[in-house]
């Protein structure tokens, strides 16, 4: 699977955002996908998953909420909307997928290691 993040760019804080992730090399139906974020100095952190199927989802605490996962796949596209931006949301955002081997299609991956494919990554900057 390859993936590609877009969308990210410099906003004030409360204003919203959408990035996208577009997908390839497998449909999209069959893999569970999610958005992680890294900020400078941290390790790389969980903020949202969805499902192969798109009936589940999972937010970490910081952003339930305000940051919505969708996905469309017939589009093979993945978005991650965001509002009420905050400046400690300044992080790169990082989608990811897993075929979710074993998994029924409900079933959400939240954990770094459970994705096997990553894209390269879309910077967000929030200021105050």
């Amino acid at each position: 699977v390859q993936l590609q993040a877009s969308g990210g760019g410099l906003v004030q804080g409360e204003d919203s955002l959408r990035l996208s992730c577009a997908t390839s090399g497998r449909t999209l139906s069959r893999v569970a996908v999610g958005w992680f974020r890294q900020a400078p100095g941290k390790v790389r952190e969980f903020v949202a998953a969805t499902s192969r199927n798109g009936d589940s989802t999972a937010y970490a605490d910081s952003v339930k909420g305000r940051f919505t996962i969708s996905r469309d796949n017939a589009k093979n596209m993945v978005y991650l909307y965001m509002n009420s931006l905050k400046p400690e949301d300044t992080a790169v955002y990082y989608c990811a997928a897993s075929p979710a081997y074993g998994r029924s299609d409900y079933y959400t991956l939240t954990r770094r290691g459970d994705y096997g494919y990553w894209g390269q990554g879309t910077l967000v900057t929030v200021s105050s």
